[in-house]
Parts: structure tokens; sequence; C-alpha cells
């Protein structure tokens, strides 16, 4: 995994005694709020309901155990022992006291990590498959793109203030574990005649206006990487809409333009940005790609798993992936206990893995987009070591994409912008679905909950998506089918009028229950909708 070097240091140091000295400035009422808000801003630093908030950036969801142990530490000095992963593949903590921010950014900073572009008008945390480097099917490592990407957006002095957030993914395989088509920028490296370029895909995301991002370009050399980019966001950048905050996203721009004439000003763009020299040399490519280079794994390690625990041999089957060595195996940590806050992690939970990374998994974690944790590189041989781990610390549910493995969002429980809570209804859908057996029988099944129109729980994107609005004054919940944000990516589809708290989790069981009694063999929840539309379950629902 990448390593920071001196000039990283020196620039996130120098970040924290700026924002340091601001705090300062704050909490002696020399500033006023107003005048604070877009410093604090600029450093992931959130004012929500009940306290501050703080977003951790985990770049492209890669960490390792120090890191890992930082993070916990934060949670048990500065918050309430707890840590909230997100969809992002980065962290929060939603207790955090004004004056205790400097020292934390100074704490990140001591293991190569800060909170620098997590919120704001500009290019955020990039993100990417949280398999790569250990998937079976990628045809290469994405991080040292997405690596490259970080830094040349890191205090891009043109991009720093957009017309609103931006969002970038990078996979390298044709199975998108990382929602790559509902980003701003969509990044796949493919193969054409035995050599490696990028598809990009741009004007995807969420919110209250959905969009599945076009193909605006099906290969770009690797050596053009960064000027195509650069050409992507300079077009949005000089006329995205800055008078209206609902209008001002990418997608918004390209449905506006049409595809075709973003499509020509963004070559006629990459023609004057391509000469001006901003692709790295390749010496410098080299560095950064050196440092994702494949773990020394033991090829001929053992392949068979004793599945004499019959308890264990349902985790394998549910959370354990194939991974590109013999002998080793990529495993997927829940953090969907039944009943539990998804992606909710204690100190003592958030230590333990970071034990295991070191011990088990070449000292490397990933934080998913799903909002779980990943060791990418075990040994088949350990999986029973690591099992009975977990399930002392209760992090050995074995619901991978099934029911209860729900993204949510923090909702009105934390969220300032929130209209309904997204916390309580994910713990009562997991526990009305709780039966594992219940559970393996639906199979694959991707449910997201947001708590208002803005979409943090990507509810667009789920198979069956929850929206939570405000209907005078009450909270009301609207039900939505027919989502993904796979490669088989589509929006989802509201289905009538919203219920209460009580009601959706019934309306839920409805639809879980038409759909058994008409899939066919071998079909996802997701197949069986798209073959028979939203009348039958329509009906079940509404009757």
């Amino acid at each position: 995994m990448y390593k920071y070097d001196e000039y990283d240091q020196a620039m996130v140091e120098a970040r924290v005694a700026e924002f340091s000295d601001q705090v300062r400035r704050r909490l002696a009422g020399e500033i006023t709020e107003d005048q604070f808000k877009p410093l604090r801003l600029m450093n992931g630093l959130y004012l929500q309901l009940h306290a501050y908030m703080l977003r951790v950036a985990v770049p492209y969801g890669t960490l390792d155990s120090r890191q890992m142990r930082m993070l916990a530490h934060i949670a048990r000095t500065y918050d309430r022992d707890y840590g909230h992963f997100t969809t992002r593949q980065n962290i929060q903590y939603n207790w955090i006291k004004l004056e205790d921010a400097p020292a934390i950014l100074a704490d990140l900073a001591s293991v190569e990590m800060h909170a620098i572009q997590t919120s704001g008008n500009c290019i955020r945390n990039i993100s990417s498959d949280q398999w790569a480097g250990a998937a079976a099917d990628e045809i290469t490592d994405p991080r040292p793109w997405a690596e490259l990407l970080r830094q040349w957006s890191s205090f891009h002095p043109e991009f720093s203030y957009l017309p609103r957030k931006f969002k970038i993914a990078v996979i390298a395989a044709d199975e998108d574990r990382a929602a790559m088509r509902l980003h701003d920028i969509g990044i796949q490296i493919v193969e054409r005649d035995g050599v490696h370029g990028a598809a990009f895909y741009v004007g995807g995301g969420m919110g209250r206006t959905p969009m599945i991002a076009p193909l605006i370009k099906d290969f770009v050399p690797l050596d053009d990487l960064l000027s195509y980019a650069e050409a992507c966001l300079r077009v949005y950048n000089r006329y995205g809409r800055r008078d209206n905050i609902y209008k001002a996203r990418i997608k918004i721009l390209i449905h506006e333009l049409g595809a075709d004439e973003y499509r020509r000003q963004v070559e006629e763009e990459f023609a004057h940005v391509k000469s001006l020299g901003i692709d790295p040399p390749k010496a410098e490519f080299d560095r950064i790609a050196a440092q994702f280079a494949p773990p020394p794994l033991d090829a001929s390690a053992p392949d068979a798993i004793d599945r004499s625990d019959p308890d264990f041999a349902v985790w394998v089957d549910q959370n354990v992936a194939a991974h590109k060595v013999p002998g080793h195996a990529i495993v997927n940590i829940s953090l969907k206990p039944v009943g539990g806050i998804p992606g909710d992690a204690s100190s003592a939970q958030i230590d333990l893995m970071a034990d295991l990374a070191e011990r088990y998994s070449q000292d490397e974690l990933r934080v998913t987009h799903a909002q779980n944790i990943v060791l990418p590189h075990v040994r088949k041989a350990d999986l029973y070591a690591i099992w009975q781990k977990l399930d002392e610390a209760g992090l050995a549910t074995p619901n991978l994409d099934l029911i209860s493995d729900i993204i949510a969002c923090p909702g009105l429980d934390y969220c300032s912008l929130a209209n309904a809570r997204s916390i309580p209804v994910a713990q009562k859908i997991a526990m009305r679905f709780a039966d594992l057996g219940r559970q393996k029988e639906l199979g694959e099944l991707k449910l997201k909950i947001s708590g208002c129109i803005n979409a943090c729980g990507h509810h667009h994107a789920g198979h069956i998506g929850i929206l939570g609005v405000d209907r005078k004054g009450t909270e009301n919940y609207q039900l939505l089918l027919g989502g993904s944000g796979a490669e088989d990516v589509s929006l989802a589809t509201i289905t009538g009028p919203g219920f209460d708290e009580d009601g959706i989790v019934d309306a839920i069981e409805r639809v879980t229950d038409k759909y058994l009694a008409t899939r066919t063999e071998g079909e996802r929840f997701v197949d069986t909708f798209r073959r028979v539309g939203m009348a039958p379950f329509k009906e079940a629902i509404y009757g």
C-alpha cells in the first residue's frame, strides 16, 4: 500500500497547523461561525444535530494495522468509543468536541492520514474496489491509478471550489463492486489488443435527481488518464451551475448539454490539456505502482478448508471470497450484526480487526462501500482461527449481500439534513429477518436506506430501497424496488404511497414473500423484479 513521501507528510502537517490556528481563533471568538464554517468543512468537520462530526479519509479504502489502531484510539479518546464506516470507504466520528479537532488531526497525521477534502465542493475521497489487488477477476490493481488521482486532486487550485462536490471511482474488473457508474466520474481499467486503457463514465450520481453515468470515452491510453480527467473537470467547472445548488452536479450539466455535446467539449479541452504535460513521467508512476506490488503469498499453501464446524462453514460460504492466489482467500467482515447499527464498530472491535490484519492479512485492511471491512490476503489455513476471534467479538455475522447486510445513513439520529431516522428502521428490518435460513432462502438482496433525498444511504441503488421523508411533520418511508449499483446498474422505482416505521417493515415482508412465490430457479430478487415488473409487487404491497 502507498506510503507518504516527504511532500505528502509536509502537506498534511501544514494543514494541521493551519487548522489548529483557525480553531483557536474560533474558540476565542475572533471569527464567527459563518466565517469558520468553510474552514472546518475543508477539514472534514461538520456541525450536526448534537455535536461536531469528523469525517476521516481512507483513500480507496486501504488501511494498515497501525492506521486502524489509530482509528480505535480516536474512538476511545475523543468520541463515544465507536466509529462509523461510510459508503465512501471513510470513517466518521459523531461526537467530536471542537477543541479536540486539532489534536485528532495531529494524531491522524502521525500515521499518514487526514480529513482533507472529505467535505466541500471539491474532489472527494477517491474510491475503488475493496478487493483490489486480491480479486481473481481483475485485469490489474486499480489502486495505483486511484492514488495518482488522489495526488493530482489534493489541493488542486482549479478544482478546490467546484460548483458542487465531486466523486470519482476507479475499478479494474467487469464486476463492479464500487458503484462506479453512480459517480461523477467512473473509470474502469480495460484491455484492448493486449493494452490497458481507461473507459470514462461521466455524470452519474444519486441525490434528488439520480442518474447513471453515460460512457463518454471507451478507451483512454493510461498515459493520458490525468489529462482526460482534467479535461472532464474543466468543462464542468466552466459551465456547471453555481446559481442553484440542486442543479450544480455534473450529471445535470451532461443531461442538459447531452452526452454527445459534453463529449465534444471534453475532446476539445483534452487536446489542449494534453499539451500541458500534466501526466506524470513513467518513473513517477512506477514509484507509486511499486508500492502496490502484490504481497509475498505462497501459492503452494493448502487449498482445502476444514468445514467440520457447521457455523464456521456457513460463514465461509457467505463471507469468504476467492483470491487470485491459490491457498488464499478474501475475508469480508460484516459490520451488520442483527439489531446493530450498520457500519458501526467499537474501539475494541477496530483494534481486533487491526490485530487480525497484522497477523493474518499482510498487514492490510479495506473499507467497503457497503460499510463492511475486508481482510484481503488470508491463507485458507488461517480462516478458522480468524473466524473464532471474530465470533468472540460479535463480528462473524454470515450475512454478506443478504437482506440484513443493510446500507444505512446516520439519518435523523445525527444528521441535520435528514427528514427521518434510518437506524431504527434498519434494526427492525434486520430483526424481522433475523433467521439466517430465511435470509439464505431469499439469497442476494441488497437493501439500502436513506434518511433524506440526499441519498447517502444509496437507496436508489438498492434491490430494495427506502427513502425517509417528512410528511407534514411525520416521518414517512417510501419503498423503492429494482435498483442496482453493480455492473447491471439500474435505478430503483417508487412503489407508491409511503409507510410509517412499522409499516415499511411489513411492506418489505410482503415484497419478499411475493418474490419467493414468483421467482424461477436461480433468480435473484432484482432479476425477478426485472422479469415481472412492478405490478405484482405493488398488488402484494397495497392489495
